[in-house]
C-alpha cells in the first residue's frame, strides 16, 4: 500500500508581470487503488497541481509538502520522482522526432526500473498493451508523438502507465480531443492499470463524461486554486447537472 500526500500546498508562475500565485494551498490524500476525480472550471489550478507532483521546473512550490510513501518528493529530481513511482499522462504530450516508439518504451523502463527488460519477454508486453489499446503494431516504428492525432498521443500515455507500472497514475485532461471510441478505449486502459496493479490514479477532468467510463472513489472541486468541497462519485453528477456557478460565486 502506498500514499501520495499533498499538504498546504502553495505554487507560483513567473509571468511578464512578476510571479503569479495559482495553488493556494491545497490538502490532498491519495492511497493505492483509489481513483480520485479533480474537477474544476478553466484556470482554476488542476493542470498546476499536475505539473507541481511531477517537478516541472516552471511551477514553483512556495509552502506546503509533497510526500510519497513518507519520502519528500520536492527534494527529487523529476527523473527521481518517475522512479519512485509517479506518472504523468500530459495533457498536451510532447513531439520528440527520430526517436520511435519502441525505443523510447524500453528506455523509459529500464530508467525506472533500473534495468534493461529481457529483450524477448518484453517485445510480447508491447505487443499485448498495444492490442488492448487498438494501437496498429507499425505504431511501434513511429516517432514518439510526431503526426499522431489526438487519440493517438493519449493512448500512447496510457499505453506508457501500462508499460511502466507507477504507483501513481497522474492523468492531465487524458479525455480532451477524445471521440467516444478513443475516449472507451483509453477509459479500458486506465481502468486496467488501476485493476492490475492497484495504481492510485488522479484524473483530472472538466467533464462528467470520462466518470461514466472511469468511476471515481472521490471527486473534488477545484476552484481558485483550492479545493472549494469534495465527495463521492454523486458530486460529479451534481456538477453534470448544475455546473460551476455556485462554486465561483462562493470564491468571489
Amino acid at each position: 500500500m502506498s500514499t501520495l500526500e499533498i499538504k498546504n500546498l502553495h505554487v507560483q508562475v513567473e509571468t511578464n508581470d512578476g510571479p503569479k500565485q495559482i495553488l493556494r494551498g491545497v490538502d490532498l490524500t491519495i492511497n493505492s487503488g483509489e481513483i480520485h476525480a479533480i474537477m474544476g472550471p478553466n484556470g482554476s489550478g488542476k493542470s498546476t497541481l499536475a505539473y507541481s507532483i511531477a517537478g516541472h521546473p516552471k511551477y514553483e512550490v512556495t509552502e506546503g509538502e509533497i510526500l510519497l510513501d513518507g519520502e519528500d518528493v520536492l527534494e527529487m529530481s523529476v527523473d527521481e520522482r518517475a522512479k519512485a513511482g509517479l506518472f504523468l499522462a500530459m495533457q498536451y504530450p510532447v513531439e520528440v522526432p527520430g526517436v520511435s516508439v519502441s525505443n523510447f518504451l524500453r528506455t523509459a523502463r529500464t530508467a525506472v526500473d533500473g534495468e534493461a527488460p529481457k529483450l524477448r519477454t518484453w517485445v510480447g508486453e508491447v505487443k499485448d498493451a498495444m492490442e488492448r489499446l487498438r494501437m496498429n503494431p507499425d505504431f511501434a516504428n513511429r516517432d514518439v508523438n510526431s503526426g499522431f492525432s489526438g487519440g493517438e498521443k493519449k493512448r500512447h500515455e496510457i499505453l506508457q502507465m501500462e508499460l511502466l507500472r507507477p504507483k501513481f497514475g497522474i492523468l492531465d485532461e487524458t479525455d480532451s480531443g477524445l471521440d467516444i471510441d478513443a475516449l472507451r478505449i483509453v477509459s479500458e486502459g486506465v481502468n486496467r492499470v488501476h485493476e492490475e496493479t492497484n495504481t492510485g490514479i488522479m484524473l483530472i477532468t472538466h467533464y462528467t463524461r470520462i466518470l461514466n467510463y472511469i468511476k471515481p472513489d472521490f471527486v473534488h472541486v477545484f476552484v481558485d486554486g483550492r479545493v472549494a468541497e469534495q465527495g463521492g462519485g454523486e458530486l460529479a453528477e451534481r456538477l453534470e447537472a448544475e455546473g460551476y456557478d455556485r462554486f465561483l460565486q462562493a470564491a468571489h
